[in-house]
């Protein structure tokens, strides 16, 4: 059983695509999460086309939007920031296919938080 303290701060999951999405929510994290918008900065949006039957059940789509990296400040994707456990974290690595890897910026508003990014990102 996954046990959280109140002073323990829960780490925030940035969402630009089907992670927003509520069925993917619901099988992934066994709820729906409850965001705030914000913006990744230094990234562009492209399409990653996905193979994952499974994934594509979940999202309704073979074709998912990716977050390549250019490192230019006005280059800003739009999204959704969550507050998330270790363990739905773990959960959304289990979704997220492999052209994906999970890296942690600072979004626009300053905040810290994972997202899921083109794999080729260092």
């Amino acid at each position: 059983m996954l046990r959280i303290s109140f002073t323990e701060k829960m780490p925030y999951l940035f969402s630009y695509g089907t992670l927003q999405q509520e069925p993917v929510q619901t099988s992934t994290f066994g709820r729906l999460l409850v965001g705030s918008a914000d913006n990744l900065i230094g990234f562009i949006l492209a399409e990653v086309r996905i193979l994952d039957e499974d994934v594509i059940a979940k999202s309704g789509k073979d074709f998912h939007p990716i977050a390549k990296f250019t490192g230019l400040r006005h280059n800003r994707i739009p999204g959704a920031v969550f507050e998330v456990s270790e363990e739905e974290l773990n959960h959304a690595d289990q979704y997220e296919v492999d052209s994906y890897r999970r890296i942690v910026v600072s979004l626009e508003s300053g905040r810290n938080a994972w997202v899921y990014v083109e794999a080729t990102v260092s």
